[in-house]
């Protein structure tokens, strides 16, 4: 049987830390290229899976034997290159955010529908065992009416390569909300069965890294790309309120706070019962029974959550059929993004229409 030859664009940290591997992983995958602006990166991919080093990726998409690729690539080219491939006739999968804006993040999902091509975006939360567990028990009624949800992602002193593409608006298009929030408030959507976003109220402050020399860090994902004579002009601190036509959902989120301790976790709230969900881990289920208080934590069978979302996106090129991190479902996430900027700016709730 002839393997589906895919081109993976931006060979950085999420490429070569999961979209390769899983790749490599899959025996119905053959990848013919291997891509980046940074030839080194490309070539160092190439000559440990094997396959073609390119610094254009134009020439992945226009190669006839391509038949889907994967963008993985800063924040500000991924409408680029998406829509490009798309065009192309090329299946793809964006990672995460799929744009910097609402805006960019419906165009591309405009030429997915005319295109007809699968689009999918990595929020690869979606492919997680103990989420879709929790899914599962919402939906079967364990917590009886979900009304509220609270969530939290707090570090401590983590901003990412200070002064580098992570910090600068106009490469990212925000800070901790486009680049964690992101994730959480798509995993929350996506267990309480996709409500529709009403109003956000939010406000996002940039304080602790603007004073690049003298920020002190206990740790700092993409340290090489950390520039203090670069940009930093987003948001290390985030905070607000969401209705949806479902339950309420308030958040904190923060790369930096002067609390040296890390809150990443997800309260789902029910009137039977709740869930606390630590991120990328396990939960614990909290009811009443016969009048006494009772928690448990659920096992289950988890896989790698990557290897999950490369493996359904391939799977979909076969079957045709649309998954869950397709764009259609992602458009929601983008919306109370950009909502929580937009309010944040103005001073004003935002209330879609």
């Amino acid at each position: 049987m002839e393997k589906i030859k895919v081109g993976v664009i931006g060979c950085g940290g999420i490429g070569c830390g999961a979209h390769i591997p899983c790749y490599a992983a899959n025996d119905a995958v053959e990848i013919k290229y291997f891509c980046d602006i940074i030839p080194e990166r490309a070539q160092n991919a190439a000559k440990k899976y094997g396959g073609i080093a390119v610094t254009d990726y134009h020439q992945v998409i226009n190669d006839p034997d391509v038949v889907a690729v994967s963008v993985c690539t800063p924040n500000n080219t991924h409408p680029t290159i998406a829509i490009d491939a798309m065009r192309a006739g090329k299946h793809v999968l964006c990672e995460k955010p799929a744009a910097k804006t609402l805006e960019e993040a419906l165009l591309m999902q405009k030429v997915q529908q005319e295109t007809g091509v699968n689009l999918v975006i990595g929020v690869v939360n979606r492919y997680n065992g103990a989420v879709n567990e929790i899914k599962k028990m919402i939906a079967a009624g364990d917590l009886g009416d979900v009304y509220h949800v609270y969530v939290s992602f707090r570090a401590h002193r983590s901003i990412p390569g200070l002064g580098g593409l992570y910090t600068n608006k106009e490469v990212a298009g925000g800070g901790v909300l486009i680049d964690w929030g992101v994730h959480y408030f798509d995993l929350a959507l996506y267990c309480l069965g996709e409500p529709e976003p009403r109003s956000v109220s939010g406000h996002a402050h940039s304080v602790l890294g603007c004073d690049m020399p003298n920020y002190v860090y206990d740790g700092m994902w993409a340290e090489h790309s950390k520039d203090l004579n670069g940009v930093y002009n987003v948001e290390d601190f985030v905070t607000g309120f969401i209705r949806t036509d479902g339950p309420t959902i308030s958040f904190n989120g923060c790369w930096a706070q002067n609390i040296q301790r890390e809150e990443r976790y997800i309260d789902f709230l029910g009137d039977k019962g709740g869930i606390h969900l630590n991120y990328c881990g396990n939960f614990t289920y909290y009811t009443v029974e016969d009048k006494k208080f009772v928690n448990c934590i659920p096992e289950y069978n988890e896989k790698d959550m990557y290897q999950e979302e490369i493996d359904s996106f391939i799977r979909s090129i076969e079957t045709g059929e649309k998954l869950q991190s397709h764009i259609d479902y992602i458009i929601k996430t983008a919306k109370i993004m950009q909502g929580i900027y937009d309010s944040s700016d103005s001073g004003k709730e935002v209330i879609f229409d």
